[in-house]
């Protein structure tokens, strides 16, 4: 684990950080240092999710949920060698995600035009993306064995020494289509961070369930979007406080959770 931590941490250039994922309590960071791995480890076994990502978010390019024929077809050359600045990592058996090292900064509309070409997952999309960490286990229900055990995932190449030369997209390219967790309408972010104004529909209900599926998008938990909502919505005349809006925000989550799973699911 102790080699693997240092290899990517070679091609993040030693600015990068790890996360753990708790589908209940949210998300919180951690420090990649070989101290932490018995800790990381542990909260992998108690079922939460071990997630890494660069801290230049502009030079790294992650595409998400493909197959190993898209893989050989886009990431290595007709004679097996791979291209330059690959990092594959197989996060579930055959279920692959592919982060390339740029060797210029890509902006967010850049990314988003380059993801589609590559056939990434159309709602992974690259503001503040975390990949999974390979070297723990994939704690999702889906891939749960007869055993009772969860696939490791596994680091298939990395190249910490070559950078990509991206092209750059066309400047009338276009953005993908809009994921399921409906951006905000004028591309706005609140400091990098999605604000409950930015998914305005017009109406209070609307607005809260596009909110939600963002923010569950982005790896929140069920607390902290309660909690993200009640505190950033000032009008509650339609569904009053304490009980009622417990109820109105338990059900909401719920909903904006089963459509995100269902749509994973589709393109699984």
């Amino acid at each position: 684990m102790k080699k693997i931590l240092h290899k990517i941490g070679d091609y993040f250039g030693s600015a990068w950080r790890l996360a753990i994922l708790d589908m209940k309590k949210g998300r919180w960071i951690v420090d990649p240092a070989p101290s932490r791995i018995g800790y990381l480890k542990a909260e992998n076994a108690n079922g939460r999710h071990i997630l890494m990502q660069p801290v230049h978010e502009s030079r790294y390019l992650l595409a998400d949920d493909l197959c190993w024929e898209m893989i050989c077809r886009q990431h290595r050359h007709d004679n097996r060698m791979w291209k330059p600045g690959r990092m594959v990592v197989e996060t579930s058996p055959q279920n692959y995600q592919v982060w390339i090292r740029s060797q210029r900064e890509l902006s967010l509309t850049e990314k988003r035009y380059w993801l589609k070409r590559l056939g990434s997952d159309p709602g992974a999309d690259p503001n503040d993306r975390w990949g999974r960490c390979p070297g723990f286990r994939n704690r999702k229900d889906k891939h749960r064995n007869a055993c009772d055990r969860y696939p490791l995932s596994r680091l298939i190449w990395i190249d910490w020494i070559t950078e990509a030369q991206i092209p750059h997209a066309p400047l009338e390219a276009p953005v993908p289509d809009e994921p399921f967790s409906h951006p905000p309408p004028r591309g706005a972010v609140c400091r990098n961070k999605v604000c409950r104004s930015d998914y305005e529909r017009g109406n209070q209900s609307a607005t809260d369930f596009s909110y939600a599926l963002a923010l569950i998008r982005r790896g929140h938990g069920e607390d902290e979007i309660r909690n993200r909502i009640l505190s950033e919505r000032t009008n509650w005349n339609n569904h009053g406080r304490g009980r009622r809006s417990d109820l109105y925000l338990d059900r909401t989550i719920r909903r904006a959770k089963a459509i995100i799973e269902e749509t994973q699911h589709q393109s699984k």
